[in-house]
């Protein structure tokens, strides 16, 4: 505990100067202080045990499933409760605020739950059942908030919460993950004023330079776990600090200022863990890591999804296999979020480095020939390139107009999940991905926005029908889904930091090696990434039982159908 209130001297003063950064500190001492007296933390479980192999996170929106006359979030935890029962031990509910934009993500306030999802007495119920992961927005706020019309409004001190820039100032070396413009013009009593607007002109980027926005945020933040977080998401982290004539992304006083919030639930909540987002090249995004122990728990793999859609792809799991065997492990209190869709689209840049231009040009056609759309980025040269692929994964995987059997394609979706849950690491599934969604097109249609292919909500009726219909394909999915997650729920060596080792024993075949954290046992993992039937030694697997199918394999050689998953325990 004393460790941590150094840190937070320490760092408010790295990021403010002195004396100015000690003043700081006193408030957010201050804040932590009475928190803790008023919300005495329990107990913190031990550091390596704060995430299992039980722990696989549900994403999906408050109001995913509908029904007349009922809160849209009493809804979604009766679902989770019945028709997706024993699957997850979490749930990152995306932003749950009142929102103008960006399906939440232009929160206008923290500290509020949409009336149009329910309260937060819905949201602490379903935090009786399942880890909570909220969403905090702290890069930027809608334009309908109460901080910025108070600034649209001349009021007094409103100006410093946010960015206003000379737009004759040189911002082209700053990243872009948008092709919009970054500075968005207002009018306001003193003239036209030039606002940061990273996202969109509906999404003011807040400026972390002024203190008073660092403790109402941290505030917000400690809001968030009184609720009941378990988990806080940084959203667009990266972007957080900005210093025109840099690329204003993991600039260090946006690292000190994730510090500083580790620090600061390391005093007031030591059990809740921050996950960093951050839609960058790998050394990037782990750099979120810190030293191991005093910056985020969790960060997003952000590369997975790419490389295991070029894996299934090509039916060659080498690319994906390479890049596995190179990731060094996280520290032991720390641990990757692998996840391979969610309600964003599947990213490209992550893949930089690891495929080329060409490859990721290909992945680009193929969804686009499955129904899916490319989003681009601004380069600091005025060059546009993908950003995402906005498609959901089951038609990213499979042309849905092909003629091929629904059985194949389901198949290779399967296998697809099985990678992403054997891997080292905490899983973060979809809530399309439960059921092998199709692509929204009406959305699309409706929207005219990319990402609303990989949004659709249903009505509560509509997906049983669906997933009662012997036509449609999304209730065997969801058998299959249930199986893995559960056989992985159910295996101490799929804890998020039991060992692995990437094994080669198949271009076709990616296999990696999980061991319990006690090293007592082990889980050799077999994924065909591929149409046809391949056989692959496995030295010391007579005897094995398969923890998805239940057979006992026969000898040392594994014979794996297209697109056949087999995780093989020694008993």
């Amino acid at each position: 505990m004393n460790d941590a209130r150094a840190r937070i001297q320490a760092l408010t003063g790295a990021i403010y100067g002195q004396p100015a950064g000690a003043a700081v500190a006193a408030r957010l001492l201050a804040m932590l202080d009475a928190f803790v007296a008023s919300h005495p933390p329990a107990p913190p479980r031990p550091p390596t045990e704060r995430l299992t192999e039980n722990d696989v996170i549900l994403i999906t929106y408050g109001d995913q499933v509908r029904e007349p006359g009922r809160p849209p979030l009493q809804t979604l935890g009766e679902t989770l409760d019945t028709t997706f029962a024993d699957i997850v031990s979490g749930v990152h509910i995306l932003p749950f605020f009142p929102y103008t934009s960006d399906d939440g993500f232009s929160v206008v306030d923290y500290r509020a739950v949409d009336p149009a999802l329910g309260t937060w007495d819905d949201i602490e119920r379903l935090g009786q059942r399942y880890r909570l992961m909220f969403d905090a927005v702290v890069n930027h706020i809608s334009a309908s908030s109460a901080w910025f019309r108070d600034f649209l409004a001349g009021a007094p001190g409103a100006e410093a919460r946010f960015h206003v820039v000379d737009p004759a100032t040189d911002l082209r070396g700053v990243t872009r993950p948008r092709t919009t413009p970054l500075l968005t013009p207002f009018e306001t009593p003193a003239g036209v004023r030039h606002v940061w607007t990273t996202f969109s002109a509906d999404q003011i980027d807040l400026n972390f330079a002024n203190p008073e926005v660092l403790l109402e945020m941290t505030d917000v933040l400690l809001a968030y776990v009184r609720h009941g977080a378990s988990l806080i998401r940084l959203d667009a982290i990266g972007y957080l600090w900005k210093e025109p004539g840099t690329a204003c992304i993991h600039l260090p006083n946006t690292h000190r200022v994730v510090q500083l919030w580790r620090a600061a639930l390391d005093l007031a909540a030591p059990d809740v863990l921050l996950i960093t987002e951050t839609n960058v090249p790998h050394a990037d995004n782990i750099s979120y890591f810190g030293d191991g122990s005093n910056e985020a728990q969790l960060v997003y793999q952000f590369p997975l999804a790419p490389l295991v859609l070029h894996a299934f792809a090509g039916g060659d799991a080498t690319r994906l296999s390479g890049w596995a065997r190179g990731v060094a492990p996280p520290a032991p209190t720390t641990a990757f979020f692998n996840f391979l869709a969610s309600h964003d689209g599947i990213g490209v840049v992550p893949a930089t480095g690891i495929l080329s231009q060409a490859e990721v040009q290909d992945l680009c056609v193929r969804v686009e020939r499955h129904g899916g759309r490319v989003s681009y980025k601004t380069n600091p040269d005025g060059s546009q390139s993908p950003y995402e692929l906005n498609c959901t994964w089951f038609d990213a995987l499979s042309d849905p107009g092909s003629a091929e059997a629904p059985e194949l394609a389901i198949g290779r979706f399967i296998a697809s999940q099985a990678i992403m849950l054997a891997l080292q690491g905490v899983p973060g599934v979809y809530v399309h991905s439960l059921v092998g969604s199709p692509n929204y097109q009406q959305g699309l249609e409706a929207t005219g926005r990319f990402r609303s292919l990989n949004r659709e909500k249903w009505a509560r009726a509509e997906l049983e029908a669906r997933l009662s219909d012997p036509q449609r394909r999304e209730g065997a999915v969801l058998r299959r889904m249930a199986t893995l997650i559960r056989a992985r729920r159910n295996e101490r060596a799929f804890h998020p930091n039991g060992p692995q080792r990437v094994l080669e024993v198949h271009p076709a075949v990616f296999a990696l090696e999980r061991h319990t954290p006690e090293g007592d046992a082990a889980v050799l993992c077999l994924h065909n990434v591929s149409a046809a039937r391949q056989r692959v030694a496995a030295p010391g697997a007579a005897g094995a039982r398969d923890l998805i199918s239940g057979a006992r394999i026969a000898g040392d050689a594994v014979e794996l159908e297209p697109y056949q998953v087999a995780w093989l325990r020694r008993e």
